[in-house]
């Protein structure tokens, strides 16, 4: 984490405990991009043991938001943060409640990689699905590069991909529902992957919410149910 991104202050004491949540947050993140990776090996490729490692561990990313979640109680309450401070800690509580909850998708598609089997795979467009995996897994990795360098021009990147990711989403749903309507015996199966695939287009919505947290500490603008021509604008203050 780029020390520039937050002011520099005179207590040294409270410049550490600033680094010291944002590494944490980037820590966090790094645990949760790699359960997204094993839940997506699992789902696609069926490795079960993939599968059972993301189910077994989604507790480490719990207990990372609720010891974050604790220190920036303890700043808000000792140091009473203002301004640019109160922006940071405040885009930092929710950007961890964010990544908790993509970690509780990954989890979810962990699970259902349990229950296919080969057959349900072969029946289902994994092809497509994988795509959407490795574009939402993209953004992720984006939105938390763009958060480590509060870099806004990246995060308006990130975020705009989530019009692909949503696109993806739905050509992928459509085909679901058309092969469930086909053969309606494959309904309880099938269903473990449109279940899986709801939770990629969720992660990809939670990594364009963390894009928009990066506007909002750097610009002080909350950009959220606004337009990406309007969020652009925001991050560059361009009003032209």
């Amino acid at each position: 984490m780029d020390k520039k991104s937050f002011t520099q202050h005179i207590s040294q004491q409270y410049n550490e405990e600033l680094e010291d949540i944002l590494n944490q947050v980037m820590t966090m993140g790094g645990l949760v991009e790699q359960q997204l990776s094993d839940a997506l090996v699992a789902l696609i490729e069926g490795d079960n043991e993939r599968g059972e490692h993301v189910v077994t561990n989604d507790y480490r990313v719990n207990a990372i938001e609720v010891e974050l979640d604790e220190a920036c109680t303890h700043i808000l309450a000792r140091r009473q943060p203002a301004a640019s401070d109160l922006r940071l800690i405040m885009a930092v509580i929710k950007t961890i409640t964010d990544l908790e909850r993509i970690g509780d998708e990954a989890e979810r598609i962990g699970r259902m990689a349990l229950h296919l089997l080969d057959s349900d795979r072969r029946r289902s467009p994994m092809a497509a699905v994988e795509s959407l995996g490795q574009h939402v897994r993209g953004m992720l990795r984006g939105a938390l590069d763009s958060f480590a360098r509060m870099d806004t021009a990246q995060a308006v990147r990130v975020a705009q991909e989530d019009i692909q990711a949503d696109s993806q989403y739905e050509v992928i749903m459509r085909e679901l529902m058309q092969y469930m309507q086909d053969y309606p015996k494959s309904v309880p199966r099938v269903m473990d992957v449109v279940w899986s695939v709801r939770a990629l287009e969720r992660i990809g919505d939670r990594a364009r919410n963390i894009c928009e947290y990066v506007v909002y500490f750097v610009r002080g603008k909350d950009v959220r149910h606004t337009s990406f021509e309007q969020m652009a604008q925001e991050a560059t203050g361009d009003r032209h």
